[in-house]
């Protein structure tokens, strides 16, 4: 080497490179302005000899080796950058055409990586993960386009690639791997971006389809790899890197939904949900001896679309579709939080899908896991070889029955991850509802935890402060825009104001699931009729807080799993009276003040317990009492939303009185519907026991004609055919605390509903 190139060489600094330990690799590699022009360095453990070959006319100047491990100079003598590239010939002959990537600018705008360390950036993955681009120009004078990464390199100096950037705060040293550098961590180290935590770098000729990790160097060492924190796409498990992905190339045709949404108020519109598993509501039928695949989703959306339709739900609710490597743990065990699983197809699939169901006027709803994720060597654990995401005590870091970590919410860098990740799900996929997992696990330190092993806050309490204001950021995030999307909370306590405004120091979502209604419905159906008088309670105790919060009424997939039973089998009685018990609870159901959910399968009465290995028990459909229910279901929901009394007042005292709710000895309930303006008054009774009641009064809000709509015991639906075929005419008789009242027949587990006419009338049909 001669001694002018000797003399330019910083060797402590070259040894930190040759050993894969620098975080600023761009201050030693590629070109840097010195004394006598332009100094060019380059590490390439491969090479045997090395030319920088300039790409306006091709002129090649040999480097010179200054370590032999790969560490390679020239000083070309001139006054400014130009753009190059590397010739490389290998021991054997062989030689390839390398782009280097420190002639181009590896930076994310101080702005965005200070809102990212407040935790106030709700677009941060804009940013952070892998972003296909085209850069034009070099050095200081680059300019990044950050979407166009298919453009033609028509100037000589532009080039398409991709930006990596990724939080690792306390890594002595982060690379990207994959196939275009032989998952070699020396090639394309990555620079630290002030105190921020981030590194970044753009690395040219590395598209849309490549498979990437990051290699974490945490000290001499310790290496470990893993996947993307921000990846939008994942490998089909077992394997698990991420995949550069254009989020950008999809063209949307759901534009009038989108506005109808916005214009929307949900509180007074219908919603029945069907919520989903799309790996086993169908597979895709292989060779005989060949396990089930899974479909695209592409072709789940258009059976799914079409099957929603037809059974007149509003909108579908997807068990989580973001990446997981578990089959078994239905997605609710997060790896890739901005990733939709390669299961069903890759991200402009699952657009497709969303698009599609708008279209089709069915909006969607995404459940979201923020409370806890996996300890997958891979994964978010211990990321950066300290607890970056999770906290480092075990006793405020770890679900010890689930087996997983706890998110450390009180990291404003963690809480921006989540929050935008909430956003990214509505922006970026057009999700129509957020729905969160485990809220009350969020919420309560101790929650699944024994004494001695939650540490309490700083009064000393159980509550999680900083998940708290976690969530309420959220909100205040996610309504900021007025665009209709809903947050929805599993949230399983008595936590107050779950759905109060954040400004009255409530969480701000829109609905909470009703667990009490839930664990009280279901209990209180799986008794033999002849106990059910003794928890008459159990029955009627939901509208005695109904209006505390918004509720969504949920018969989920927690139902109808691990020995549960389906919802069928979990009615007494023989199987007829198993359906009649089905039919009635899902009428109770649908008129009860609250939004609706049905988990798949139980719409039809499947037999079997769901399970997420196989598709749902489709043949059933050939017996006559499953397609009897699967019609009942779908008129029920038809007559739901052709009816607003059943969902215009949801939230609101004045949409509901009870008639009857004292009478445990029949097992009966009655009860009044109405709509907003008054207008429609429905008349629903309940009979929780296999008794024909013949001739049975009912006292009834006002005088009038009260006419049968609606009969859960119907013939078609595989009922006794009980039905009031004549209009009722009120009588002047008190009973039920009415001045009038009607008589009539009350079919045996039935329900029935009237539609009240106010008129004069003066005494029952004859």
């Amino acid at each position: 080497m001669n001694k002018k190139l000797y003399d330019l060489m910083d060797w402590a600094e070259i040894e930190a490179i040759v050993y894969s330990e620098h975080d600023h690799p761009e201050s030693v590699l590629g070109p840097q302005k010195v004394r006598g022009g332009v100094l060019i360095q380059a590490f390439l453990p491969d090479a045997f000899q090395v030319f920088v070959k300039r790409s306006r006319d091709g002129k090649l100047y040999q480097m010179e080796e200054a370590d032999e491990a790969g560490f390679f100079a020239v000083l070309i003598p001139v006054n400014k950058f130009f753009a190059y590239q590397f010739l490389v010939k290998r021991q054997d002959g062989s030689e390839y055409v390398s782009q280097d990537p420190y002639l181009y600018p590896a930076d994310i705008p101080k702005k965005h990586l200070q809102l990212f360390q407040e935790g106030k950036h709700d677009s941060i993955y804009q940013y952070l993960g892998a972003h296909p681009v085209y850069v034009t120009g070099i050095g200081n004078s680059a300019r990044m386009e950050w979407k166009r990464s298919h453009r033609k390199e028509q100037e000589t100096d532009g080039i398409s690639g991709t930006f990596f950037a990724v939080w690792a705060p306390n890594a002595l040293r982060v690379s990207v791997v994959g196939d275009f550098n032989h998952w070699d961590g020396r090639r394309h180290m990555m620079s630290r971006l002030g105190d921020s935590g981030v590194f970044a770098l753009f690395i040219p000729g590395v598209l849309p389809g490549e498979i990437y990790k990051y290699e974490v160097k945490i000290n001499a060492q310790t290496v470990t790899l893993k996947s993307d924190p921000y990846g939008f796409q994942a490998e089909l498990r077992p394997s698990n890197a991420s995949i550069v992905t254009d989020l950008s190339s999809y063209e949307w045709h759901d534009a009038d939904w989108m506005e109808k949404r916005s214009k929307k108020d949900f509180t007074r519109e219908p919603m029945s949900v069907y919520e989903v598993h799309l790996g086993s509501w169908k597979t895709d039928d292989t060779e005989k001896g060949e396990a089930p695949g899974f479909l695209n989703y592409r072709k789940l959306a258009v059976e799914l679309a079409d099957y929603v339709s037809k059974m007149g739900y509003t909108h579908i609710e997807l068990m989580p579709v973001m990446e997981h490597p578990l089959d078994e743990s239905w997605g609710y065990q997060v790896t890739g939080y901005y990733a939709v699983t390669s299961r069903y197809g890759d991200p402009q699939d699952f657009m497709y899908f969303m698009d599609y169901m708008h279209q089709k006027g069915i909006g969607v709803i995404l459940d979201w896991v923020p409370a806890h994720f996996p300890k997958d060597s891979n994964g978010l654990a211990r990321f950066d070889g300290t607890c970056l995401y999770e906290h480092l005590d075990p006793r405020q870091g770890e679900h010890p029955h689930w087996g997983t970590l706890i998110f450390n919410y009180a990291r404003p860098e963690v809480a921006g991850f989540l929050i935008a990740n909430a956003m990214f799900w509505k922006e970026v996929y057009h999700a129509d509802g957020i729905r969160l997992d485990a809220v009350a696990s969020m919420l309560y330190l101790d929650y699944g935890k024994q004494d001695g092993d939650w540490v309490p806050n700083e009064n000393g309490g159980n509550e999680n402060l900083a998940a708290v204001q976690m969530l309420k950021e959220l909100s205040r995030v996610f309504h900021k825009k007025k665009d209709g999307a809903l947050l929805i909370a599993e949230e399983s306590t008595a936590w107050p104001m779950v759905t109060g405004s954040v400004e009255e120091d409530g969480l701000g979502f829109d609905l909470k699931w009703n667990m009490g209604w839930m664990n009280d419905f279901t209990s209180y159906m799986k008794l033999d009729p002849y106990f059910r008088k003794g928890s008459h309670g159990m029955l009627t105790f939901s509208m005695v807080y109904a209006y505390s919060e918004r509720f969504l009424l949920a018969l989920s997939h927690d139902e109808v799993v691990h020995g549960k039973c389906s919802l069928l089998m979990k009615m007494p009685g023989n199987m007829e009276q198993k359906f009649a018990n089905l039919r009635l609870a899902f009428g109770y159901m649908m008129t009860h003040p609250g939004k609706k959910l049905h988990f798949m399968g139980q719409e039809f009465a499947q037999i079997e317990e769901w399970n997420e290995k196989e598709s749902l028990h489709w043949e059933a459909l050939s017996g006559k009492e499953h397609r009897q229910m699967q019609q009942y279901v779908g008129k029920l929901q038809k007559f739901y939303k052709e009816h607003p009394a059943l969902y215009e007042s949801d939230f609101y005292s004045e949409g509901f009185e009870w008639i009857s709710c004292l009478d445990a000895d029949h097992s009966i309930i009655a009860y009044v519907r109405r709509d907003a303006k008054r207008e429609e008054q429905l008349l629903i009774l309940c009979n929780f026991t296999p008794v024909l009641y013949e001739n049975f009064k009912l006292g009834v809000p006002f005088a009038g004609k009260y006419k049968e709509i609606f009969n859960s015991d119907a013939e078609q639906f595989g009922g006794n055919g009980c039905r009031n075929k004549r209009t009722l005419l009120s009588k002047a008789v008190p009973w039920d605390g009415r001045v009038h009242s009607i008589t009539l027949d009350v079919p045996p587990l039935g329900m029935c509903i009237f539609q009240g006419i106010p008129g004069n009338g003066v005494s029952d049909a004859g």
